[in-house]
């Protein structure tokens, strides 16, 4: 009996320690900032931000399934009707589908993304309001993190 109870204690504690941590992931040059903004503030008002460099923080909701040049990232405790479209230039920075649903940092500079940015920020808008349920993949926002870094943790 004890012999059967040790091998339960023990395979208990093998399966314990497989349980797998995520260590935080860097992407491009990073997050340096100390000081952050809150994602709700520059959500509530965004051309107060407009062209400056800012560090948010959230929870990452989508993803590009494409190319891994854009995520969204809602404020903690939203309910994810609420995003920020971090974009990174194509091919410098991908990040992985598999970040979705995990918390990040993002450091950047708030831009408006209209008819007078490129196509990529268009299309970038417009693929994250398709992933939203937003009807024609019309935007949901028309702002934007221009990333230069971020950390997934």
């Amino acid at each position: 009996m004890r012999r059967h109870i040790a091998l339960a204690i023990g395979l208990t504690l093998a399966l314990l320690g497989k349980v797998e941590t995520q260590e935080p992931q860097t992407f491009g040059a990073g997050v340096s900032l100390k000081d952050r903004t809150p994602l709700t503030r520059v959500l509530d008002r965004p051309a107060e931000f407009e062209g400056k460099t800012v560090r948010v923080e959230g929870t990452v909701t989508a993803v590009c399934a494409h190319m891994g040049c854009w995520m969204a990232l809602a404020p903690d405790g939203a309910a994810g009707d609420r995003t920020l479209l971090v974009k990174v230039d194509d091919g410098v920075i991908v990040f992985p589908v598999s970040t979705k649903g995990r918390r990040a940092a993002a450091q950047g500079t708030i831009q408006r993304v209209g008819t007078n940015h490129s196509a990529e920020a268009q299309e970038a808008a417009a693929e994250h309001a398709r992933q939203a349920g937003l009807a024609n993949g019309a935007t949901r926002t028309s702002w934007q993190l221009k990333a230069t870094g971020a950390l997934v943790y």
